[in-house]
């Protein structure tokens, strides 16, 4: 079985940050979500576990980070093509995403990147298969 990611976040407004990524084309599983946390489904092996902040408090003894103001984590997808990352930023921020960084365009890899509605960051990136097998310079 190939290993899988559940990337915990802690959210606000839980039903805001579902609709934010059902916008984006992403689903929900209802076998691992309740009315305080619900299971992101980004791929067949990557979830992040959306957690109303008194759930997420449960899992840490630390404080939770506001991420409008402090950075913890940035996470980043990949795309399979540069239509596909403008795509999904495009797509986040007319779901009431916020700009995050300026788009970085370097030939062979093209990235932008956004904040989801609790300013957590993301970044879609592709790569060219070309600059992968052989190495980029």
């Amino acid at each position: 079985m190939p290993q899988m990611i559940f990337v915990n976040l802690p959210v606000k407004d839980l039903e805001t940050t579902k609709g934010f990524f059902a916008k984006l084309g992403y689903g929900i599983n209802p076998q691992f979500s309740d009315d305080s946390a619900a299971c992101l489904v980004i791929s067949d092996t990557i979830f992040a576990m959306l957690m109303s902040e008194p759930r997420f408090k449960d899992f840490t003894k630390k404080d939770v980070a506001d991420a409008e103001r402090t950075t913890e984590v940035i996470l980043c997808l990949s795309a399979d093509s540069r239509e596909k990352v403008d795509e999904i930023a495009d797509a986040a921020l007319a779901a009431g995403g916020f700009p995050a960084n300026d788009p970085q365009d370097m030939g062979f890899m093209y990235g932008r990147s956004f904040q989801d509605p609790d300013h957590h960051i993301w970044e879609v990136m592709w790569m060219d298969p070309a600059a992968v097998e052989g190495g980029a310079a």
